[in-house]
């Protein structure tokens, strides 16, 4: 039988990403997935039994997909369901945890580790083990807010305290979760320290990408949330190497990985299972909360094996308009400026170039830094310190999130381009 060339999927991997989740399909090669993601961060950390901090998609393998292969995700729709969310600062409870308390929650009470619970009233002690009914959700905001969102204006609005009480009473409702996700509403907590705040809407997936080759939580498959699987007491740990060498760094919360971008990811196993959750509402560079507005969403994207390309990391296609402006392409008037300006001074040879953008990943900045340029470098060919004249005249480093995601942009030689074998979408994105 041929390989589908649509899939849909409306189940979830229980917040671990590896080669022991089933993949469905294989999908066709060039063909479509459709799907539906509950939220990301809080309502998964406040439920025990989740080992990862997201609930993300099971995974679809691509037909001639192998190691040391990509995959071009065409993200062609992104529509948030959710009517509200809630979000804050977190802080840990201590005892509630061993080493991690996104991967390893435990009952203060009976011990349990990553017990099954439920939810009882509203508020911060809502969440209860069903083993010996103690309250056991491991996190708190110390300063939080629930968020209403107008989908189709494209703007929310956070509310005050009986508003935020009176959704938590329907909280599965207006989170919109699916009907196969497990997590607890975030909802239900009904925090209001932020009142009337108006936002703009531009929906993103926080976590898309490929399988990673060992079993990860999914909000560790990155290089600063993963550094805490280092060395960790729990059944997840793994050494820097083992992390670097199995990781895909799919939890990117880059806010440029939205409906019109392009994003290439590695092949680390047969298949690239390729997975999407977190999706936020809105999110500004950095992060700087810790945490964004996890929504209910429907993502639609194609895809596309790109043989030969072994890549460590993602490399994103930016849409235009999302583009740092050193590095988004010349319209003719300037380009005829430049040939103009090297007639002037004998200089006729002009490079033919585009912008590419390497994501790069770190327990922090300097370090991620490092890893988006060395990823670049390795990948075009052009040497290290090219890279940083390049970045720094047409393109540049822009925080996706702290402590360590970056995104690396700037003009790339269109042959290189075309080596890589990506050139066909590079100029169907730009225009070229």
């Amino acid at each position: 039988m041929p390989a589908p060339s649509v899939i849909d999927v409306h189940s979830y991997s229980g917040g671990i990403v590896g080669p022991s989740v089933a993949m469905l399909g294989p999908i066709a090669d060039g063909g479509t997935i459709r799907t539906g993601t509950p939220p990301g961060c809080w309502g998964p950390m406040i439920t025990p039994k989740f080992k990862g901090g997201h609930e993300v998609t099971q995974p679809v393998a691509v037909e001639g997909a192998e190691v040391g292969d990509a995959v071009a995700i065409k993200i062609k729709s992104m529509k948030v369901t959710s009517l509200a969310t809630s979000s804050g600062v977190m802080e840990f409870v201590e005892g509630r945890y061993r080493g991690d308390p996104f991967v390893a929650k435990l009952c203060p009470v009976c011990g349990t580790m990553s017990p099954p619970s439920h939810v009882e009233g509203i508020g911060d002690d809502a969440i209860h083990c069903d083993v010996c009914g103690a309250e056991v959700n491991a996190f708190r905001m110390s300063n939080g807010y629930v968020i209403v969102l107008d989908r189709e204006a494209g703007v929310s609005l956070t509310v005050n305290k009986d508003v935020a009480e009176k959704l938590a009473g329907s909280a599965r409702e207006f989170a919109l979760l699916p009907d196969l996700a497990e997590q607890h509403s975030i909802l239900s907590l009904a925090r209001a320290d932020v009142v009337g705040l108006a936002a703009h809407m531009q929906p993103f997936l926080g976590n898309i990408g490929t399988t990673p080759s060992a079993d990860i939580p999914d909000s560790h498959n990155c290089g600063d949330f993963g550094a805490f699987l280092i060395g960790a007491p729990h059944n997840y740990a793994l050494s820097q190497e083992q992390l670097d060498a199995a990781k895909t760094d799919g939890h990117m919360d880059t806010n440029s990985v939205r409906e019109g971008a392009i994003l290439i990811c590695p092949v680390k196993v047969p298949g690239a299972g390729i997975y999407m959750g977190d999706m936020h509402a809105q999110q500004g560079n950095g992060e700087i909360a810790g945490h964004a507005t996890d929504v209910s969403g429907e993502t639609e994207v194609e895809v596309e094996v790109i043989k030969g390309l072994t890549i460590d990391g993602p490399i994103l296609l930016q849409r235009p308009d999302d583009l740092p402006p050193m590095a988004r392409p010349m319209s003719k008037e300037k380009l005829a400026a430049v040939k103009a300006l090297g007639a002037r001074y004998g200089q006729l040879e002009i490079e033919e170039n585009a912008p590419i953008t390497f994501l790069g990943t770190a327990a922090n900045l300097n370090d991620a830094t490092k890893n988006g340029l060395e990823r670049a470098a390795k990948v075009t060919g052009l040497p290290y310190d090219e890279i940083l004249n390049r970045a720094t005249i047409t393109g540049s480093i822009e925080i996706s999130r702290l402590p360590g995601m970056v995104r690396v942009t700037f003009m790339c030689p269109m042959p290189i381009i075309e080596k890589m074998g990506i050139a066909h979408l590079v100029r169907a994105q730009y225009g070229l």
